[in-house]
């Protein structure tokens, strides 16, 4: 039986910043996730570095916890951090007395919101509704979450950390009321199998209710589903927040060359409810553009959704009125089961200070008095300046900074290497993110990479504007020839795969220009290639 001293449960935020803060501290710790890493809810919201801004009125513990972790983020995590800045805007539909309640809120919490004049807020958002009347600046930030999750693995495997993903939890084995392990299944072979552990922690997001119920607890979680948009533009130069009481479509967040509008709140009953319709759609459109008059004029890539996992204590609010805030619950002190823990609520801005606490409260347990170090120590190393100038004559124009955030040093180093030995390496799979066949070969021989759409998490590749039109194809013929097992030599089902992954979010914003686009990936594909991509989803 393999086996670890604690054994985390869930590869979201939340479940690597727990790796990550219990592998510094000298822990025998393993992360097992069902899926890929970064999966849910971590990777599928509109990509907020909160200020706390959007707390102040409502939740101010939620609104300090926000500004601390912002800046500790922004230190830690900077090749994962776009600085942009945030804006709040009044339009004058919004209720002026709410302002007033903000603006104080901001003070308690100790957020720095700046008032501007409305010439100064026209002049950095030139695109603003003229029915903004007041706006104000706040230290806003875009984060990228896949990144931000990657880096906390590199950083826990560096202290002996362990990870297994498409390891499902099928089970809790426990006897006389204490945890003994986990029973799991790999996802690929079906093969079940036992990881014996001291102490578990249920850190599942949306799913953390399942996983309790394995050993028979119950735990309050609430999957509510929030519908985004992406655009091919970058239409805000700050996050754009709407200065009123929390509701949907009214956050702004810039990243990168793109901009997602978001978002909705909508209690649903699963977590692996990721759907998307052109019902959401318009309704985010219609209230979006009270903020930018014309924005029905950009073309939109695609929709997504994904989960909050909200902690439901009874008699506790739903949906909005639901605390952002996390608990941690000791299975022993409430329900008699020694060594198990659940951790559920939160935010991705928060996630380090969540795994804090946590790591805090097993190693209570443990006997373990080293100190949390994980908001002092950078997450990776940055590639040196020397190192990227003489990349640049291997990487494409523009694409030698965005491998080096996406790689880190050692990786980077290794595919400059391989540029450089072999000018084919240096052929783009995907224009539009500018990566190489020679970062796709690298990020191919992980051992996490099971799939195109695990690289694609890790490289942006077919995230770009023409969403896998042309990517798909190439990636799925380098992929066969240098995957580790026969899943990744299928390149048909590989590709219709990720085509499939990416008609998903495209579907429900069919409109213009994408019809035409998608016109063209049909012909490509199903005329050209004579590729059926089987029933849609």
């Amino acid at each position: 039986m393999e086996k670890a001293t604690v054994v985390v449960i869930g590869g979201g935020a939340t479940g690597v910043g727990i790796l990550r803060d219990l592998a510094m501290r000298g822990v025998d710790v393993m992360l097992v996730e069902k899926q890929d890493l970064v999966n849910g809810a971590s990777s599928r919201y509109h990509g907020l570095l909160h200020s706390g801004g959007r707390y102040a009125v409502k939740d101010q513990e939620a609104a300090r916890e926000c500004i601390e972790e912002n800046m500790i983020l922004r230190k830690i995590g900077r090749s994962c951090v776009e600085a942009s800045g945030g804006m709040f805007v009044r339009l004058d539909s919004d209720d002026p007395d709410y302002e007033q309640q903000w603006v104080q809120g901001c003070k308690d919490s100790g957020i720095e919101a700046t008032p501007i004049t409305l010439a100064k807020a026209f002049e950095l958002e030139p695109l603003l509704s003229k029915h903004v009347v007041s706006a104000y600046l706040v230290p806003d930030a875009a984060i990228d979450g896949f990144r931000m999750s990657w880096q906390n693995v590199d950083s826990a495997k560096r202290y002996g950390g362990r990870v297994k993903t498409y390891t499902e939890v099928v089970g809790v084995i426990k006897e006389n009321n204490e945890v003994h392990g986990i029973k799991v299944r790999d996802y690929f072979t079906g093969e079940e199998y036992e990881i014996g552990c001291d102490i578990l922690v249920n850190a599942a997001g949306g799913w953390a209710g399942k996983v309790a119920e394995l050993a028979e607890l119950e735990v309050g979680v609430q999957p509510d589903k929030g519908t985004l948009i992406a655009f091919n533009q970058r239409i805000t130069n700050h996050v754009v927040n709407r200065l009123h009481k929390s509701s949907d479509g009214d956050i702004f967040v810039p990243h990168g060359s793109i901009t997602i509008l978001g978002t909705t709140s909508m209690s649903v009953p699963s977590a692996e409810d990721t759907s998307t319709s052109r019902e959401e759609v318009e309704h985010l459109l219609s209230i979006g553009e009270m903020t930018f008059e014309n924005l029905r004029n950009y073309r939109m890539l695609r929709a997504f959704a994904g989960s909050r996992p909200l902690y439901m204590p009874p008699g506790g609010a739903s949906g909005r009125g639901a605390s952002r805030g996390f608990a941690i619950v000791d299975h022993e002190k409430q329900d008699g089961l020694k060594g198990m823990f659940t951790i559920v609520g939160g935010k991705f801005t928060t996630y380090r200070l969540m795994a804090e606490r946590m790591a805090d409260q097993v190693c209570a347990k443990l006997g373990n008095k080293e100190k949390c170090r994980t908001a002092e120590e950078p997450l990776v190393p940055e590639v040196s300046e020397e190192a990227k100038k003489a990349a640049r004559k291997y990487f494409p124009a523009y694409g030698t900074d965005l491998a080096a955030t996406r790689l880190g040093p050692e990786r980077f180093a290794r595919v400059t290497e391989t540029l450089a030995r072999d000018p084919e390496k240096r052929e783009l799979l995907c224009e539009c993110e500018n990566v190489t066949r020679g970062e796709v070969e690298e990020m191919a021989k992980e051992l996490s990479s099971f799939r195109i759409n695990d690289i694609r998490r890790r490289t942006r590749l077919g995230m770009g504007t023409c969403q896998a039109n042309f990517c798909a194809l190439r990636s799925a013929s380098v992929f066969a020839k240098v995957g580790r097992d026969e899943a990744a030599r299928d390149s048909l089902g590989q590709m219709k795969e990720f085509l499939q992954g990416r008609w998903k979010g495209i579907r429900p914003v069919l409109l213009g220009r994408t019809i035409r686009e998608m016109e063209m990936t049909r012909a490509l594909y199903e005329l050209s290639f004579n590729v059926n991509g089987g029933e849609k989803e």
